[in-house]
Order: structure tokens, then sequence, then C-alpha cells
């Protein structure tokens, strides 16, 4: 659904781009003026994006971790812009099928031992994760990228989703997978499990069904952003919110004990800093890095591997 949605976005405006392109030319004019609808984009994206530095800036406050400077930010920016741009404009809408899952392991072998789940945040599909895909591949570790559908709505309505995919990565491997989240994905994870004790399993159970969790950028205590948001799944993540309090009362020490969580001073979607750590749970600060340039950070792809033992 959101890749159509995202297609038919850059569609429209490269057809409206066509438009203009064909006007400055029979009207002579310069290279400059006929990239305009192109440039137009790409700042009011860069434009955006400064705007939500600015406001994690301004509600930085007593936040126990260091103001970072305006250098840093604008290098958080300007990676953030880079990759926000890529991920909306090509991985999501045309690229989101490029790297199918993969159950088996290198070739040549039966398995490739333990999986790795991937899950994506709000307003995001399989896509998001393009770059990581044939580094996986390439060391012949079984993956599952998940698509979340709706794209607006509750939280809880993924779960029976992450489920399958989590059956699926067991029974390809034998093994409990690995959960990497991005953004919203992390709550996705902890809805599920909240699900499944409401459905009757118990904790040791379900917990057993996941060797470990890595969150990154998940707004785990909520985001001040989200207060602009009114679908369902972005009311939920509002600063704990009703729904968040609730959730972390389902949770156990021994659950939390399963989470390694990755969080930036200078993510411009989950701020202040501190809601992207979650009590309880193990906490990497990567500095300097935006929303979604995290991903980008080799430091975070190679964290993950080190999470995956048993291999």
């Amino acid at each position: 659904m959101l890749a159509g949605w995202l297609r038919g976005i850059v569609f429209m405006g490269g057809l409206g781009a066509a438009a203009w392109l064909g006007w400055c030319v029979w009207r002579g004019w310069g290279v400059t003026a006929a990239l305009g609808p192109v440039l137009a984009l790409l700042g009011l994206n860069a434009l955006v994006l400064g705007l939500e530095q600015v406001m994690a800036a301004g509600v930085h406050g007593h936040d126990p971790v260091p103001r970072p400077g305006s250098v840093r930010r604008a290098g958080a920016w300007w990676r953030e812009a880079v990759a926000s741009a890529r991920a909306f404009g090509w991985s999501m809408p045309f690229a989101s099928q490029r790297w199918p899952d993969r159950l088996a392991g290198a070739i040549g072998s039966v398995q490739g031992g333990r999986g790795v789940l991937l899950v994506h945040g709000y307003l995001c599909n399989r896509g998001f994760w393009n770059r990581w895909y044939p580094r996986l591949q390439a060391q012949g570790i079984p993956f599952v990228g998940l698509s979340l559908e709706p794209v607006f709505g509750s939280i809880d309505d993924y779960a029976d989703q992450l489920d399958r995919a989590l059956v699926q990565l067991q029974r390809a491997t034998g093994q409990a997978p690995l959960v990497v989240c991005h953004s919203m994905g992390g709550l996705v994870l902890r809805a599920w499990r909240r699900a499944r004790l409401q459905r009757g399993d118990t904790a040791d159970v379900t917990d057993a069904r996941v060797h470990h969790v890595l969150t990154i950028g998940t707004p785990h205590c909520g985001t001040w952003l989200a207060r602009f948001g009114r679908q369902t799944n972005a009311v939920q993540m509002r600063r704990d919110s009703p729904w968040l309090q609730g959730l972390a009362n389902s949770e156990s020490a021994a659950w939390r004990a399963r989470f390694t969580c990755v969080w930036s001073d200078c993510d411009n979607v989950v701020f202040p800093p501190c809601c992207g750590a979650l009590e309880g749970a193990a906490s990497v600060h990567r500095p300097g890095r935006g929303h979604q340039d995290l991903l980008d950070d080799p430091a975070v792809f190679d964290l993950a591997l080190a999470l995956r033992p048993g291999a």
C-alpha cells in the first residue's frame, strides 16, 4: 500500500517536472530554471528535516544527554536529508522487493544459522532496509523484512504479522531470531509480546521465541514530535501516552534484559534523546546521527552481527 502511495507521489511530481522542463525549453530558459521543481522538492525535504532539528534542540531541556552543538546537528541534518531522499524517493516506492526474504544461508548450505527479522517504523515498508539486505545475504544470514499493514492504525494490529514472521524464521533455522527494529518497529515487537500474553501464552515461552531485540531510534517513552500526528499509531507514540504506560506495565525485567537500544542525541524524530532508551535494557548512544541515518552507521550494523551468537 505505502509503495503505491509513494509511487503516485513521485509519478505526479515527475509529470509536473516534465511539464515545467518542456515549458522552460519552449521559452528558452536556462538549465537552472528547468531543474527548479527538483531543487524545490529536495529543498522542501531538507527544510522539514531542518525544522525537526530546530524543534529537537528547542525541547532538549534538562535531558541528561549533553546538548549537541550546532556543527554536529548540521552534519546530522545533511546526512538525514540524503538518507530520506533515498528512502522515500527510491527504496520504498520502487525497490521494496529488490531483495526478497532469504530463509536459506549461503549458497550450498542448508541453513545460515540464526535468522534476523527486520521491522520498520512509522510510514515505511521493507524497502527501508535495502542497504542491510545485501550485507546480510553476503554473509549467508537468513532474514525476513516486514511491510506492516495498514500504514495507519493501532500498533497492536501488527502483532499477528510479526508473529508469522517469527514462526517463519524459527522453522527455517531452528533458532529464535534476532529482531532488529527501527523507530515504531520496536514498539510493535513490545506490543506483540503483550498480545501473546493476553492470548494465554506464558512469559517464558513467549520470551524464548526472541533471541535478542535491537531497537534503533525507537520512541520507547514516546516522542515530542508525535503531538502533531492524528493517526492512532502516532497518538500512541506521544510522550508517556496511556498506551505506552500500559505496555510498560505488562513487561518484566527479564524481558527488557533482552533489549539493546541504540539512540542519538541528534535524532530529529525521537526527542528528547532520553526517549530512545528503555529502562532495564542495554543502551548504546551513537552521537551525531539523524533518525534514518542511524541505519547507515556501520557501527550499528556491526552491533547487530555481534548480538547474533549461536549462528
